[in-house]
């Protein structure tokens, strides 16, 4: 899948998908609940918006390897676990699985907003360094891939 396709699942048709998902559907693995996985998600989002920032916690001589394996299709293992995160799931910040999805929506909205214009601007990931939209674009389309297919959603 090329980049703009990518571009235009995540403007376009990610949060369809999410709706699809039953509040109470149990994960095919992990710890996170469907409500924790979409606020994770939406967390995700603020990361690339410089929303929310973590320092770099990558060794600088493995960010080659890392960048490799982002810009390519291979998609994350299961239960692999964001190395900024604790162990156990965060608790739900919002009320019901509908406002963490309207949250959501405004995330990945304010994503395409905050790079308009500028998609050379780069924010800092965690794991991955420094990406500019193109990057985050593969980045979220692998990441959002990934929790769609945890909830059995396949695209």
């Amino acid at each position: 899948m090329v980049l703009e396709e990518k571009k235009h699942f995540l403007e376009d048709q990610f949060i369809l998908y999410v709706r699809r998902i039953d509040p109470s559907a149990l994960p095919k693995w992990g710890k996170m609940n469907a409500q924790q996985m979409v606020e994770h998600v939406s967390g995700f989002f603020k990361i690339s918006t410089n929303r929310l920032k973590f320092p770099l916690v990558t060794p600088p001589e493995l960010l080659p390897k890392y960048y490799a394996f982002l810009m390519s299709e291979k998609e994350f293992r299961e239960n692999t676990k964001a190395p900024v995160l604790p162990e156990d799931p965060l608790p739900v910040r919002f009320g019901s699985m509908i406002d963490a999805i309207d949250d959501l929506e405004m995330q990945v909205n304010y994503f395409f907003e905050f790079f308009s214009g500028e998609p050379g601007k780069k924010t800092l990931h965690p794991a991955f360094g420094e990406l500019n939209f193109g990057e985050w674009v593969q980045l979220h389309h692998k990441h959002v891939k990934h929790h769609l297919k945890q909830f059995g959603i396949e695209i």
